[in-house]
């Protein structure tokens, strides 16, 4: 009969009812050894497959959970994704990880098709900085988190580290180190991640006692390494070129790094430089990067915990929390030389 057996098949040639086949694949604890034993054997030999679709419509949700990152080019939100992966697999579901590319448009086609899918929960990064498109969310009773963004109310779970304090532990290193000035390439200046890291860098040039003006801001339409050498070739345009140079993140530094290289431009002893992430990738670079560490992979998985939470047989109880976590400096030859 082939894949295209029906559970109506399967009670049929095993002799049993419809209902004792569900039991026998959903609750195998209520039926007999026997006739477990039996109806796995036509299961087998029919090739039945059930269908989750009709489950989910009885159930009103699917036992997909939907993760949505902005890029999943970026090392960073692929440890996010491992650490949500592993605690959302531990609890019996699967995983969909979909990638919004920083588009508010791709971000709201993906939602709608999460509500249309009935998915479990949503753990989301938004590219939508006033988070509009969390109404497709919101409309359905869709549950969801967000991940590497504070929740802006006490009525959603979010984890997020504390971008702030991670900007000020860069320019504080630069500063440490005897710069007095330094560049701070960013990407999209709309994404809250971007201005919190520039409000730290400028709170640390503020208790040195450093005006605002002593960090040059250069900004991007993107966050990847491509940007970064344009960043790296408009650096080398001004005159004088910053010594020290603080990026949003790493993938922005290594693309700083490549176009200083190709020009002859020793890192670190004639420019500074720090990113932001600690992807794995930075410790591998020909000149190791100095780097703000964010524990991506604790991210994904608190994140995920609390979706669990809200979405398990306890949400009634469930209460919203807003988890941050603190970022860490990780020091090494990039931002070492003479200043």
């Amino acid at each position: 009969m082939g894949s295209g057996a029906g559970i109506k098949d399967v009670a049929r040639q095993a002799g049993v009812s419809v209902g004792t086949v569900s039991n026998v694949i959903n609750k195998p604890d209520l039926v007999s050894e026997e006739t477990r034993l039996r109806v796995r054997a036509v299961i087998e030999r029919l090739g039945y497959v059930r269908s989750e679709s009709a489950r989910q419509l009885r159930a009103g949700h699917s036992r997909i959970v939907a993760l949505l990152v902005l890029d999943m080019g970026n090392p960073f939100f692929v440890d996010v994704a491992r650490g949500a992966e592993r605690t959302v697999r531990e609890a019996g579901l699967g995983v969909m990880v979909c990638n919004s590319a920083q588009s508010t448009a791709e971000e709201s086609d993906y939602l709608e098709l999460f509500a249309e899918q009935r998915v479990r929960g949503v753990l989301i990064t938004p590219a939508d900085a006033a988070g509009d498109n969390l109404d497709a969310l919101r409309r359905n009773g869709i549950p969801y988190v967000l991940v590497d963004r504070a929740a802006p109310t006490p009525d959603m779970c979010s984890v997020a580290v504390d971008d702030v304090a991670g900007g000020a532990l860069a320019a504080q290193h630069l500063i440490s180190a005897g710069h007095r000035s330094f560049a701070y390439v960013a990407g999209p200046p709309g994404l809250k991640q971007i201005r919190d890291r520039r409000d730290g860098a400028l709170a640390a040039l503020h208790r040195a006692g450093l005006p605002p003006e002593s960090m040059l801001e250069i900004y991007g339409e993107r966050l990847d390494v491509a940007a970064g050498r344009d960043a790296g070739a408009r650096l080398l345009g001004l005159n004088p070129r910053p010594a020290a140079v603080f990026c949003a993140n790493d993938l922005l530094a290594l693309g700083v790094l490549q176009t200083m290289y190709a020009a002859g431009v020793h890192v670190p002893g004639e420019l500074a430089l720090v990113g932001y992430d600690d992807i794995e990738f930075a410790a591998a670079a020909a000149v190791p990067l100095t780097s703000v560490r964010q524990p991506a992979q604790a991210m994904g998985r608190l994140a995920a915990e609390l979706l669990l939470q809200e979405t398990g047989v306890d949400a009634e109880s469930h209460q919203h929390q807003q988890v941050i976590l603190q970022p860490e400096l990780v020091v090494r030859s990039s931002s070492l030389g003479p200043r």
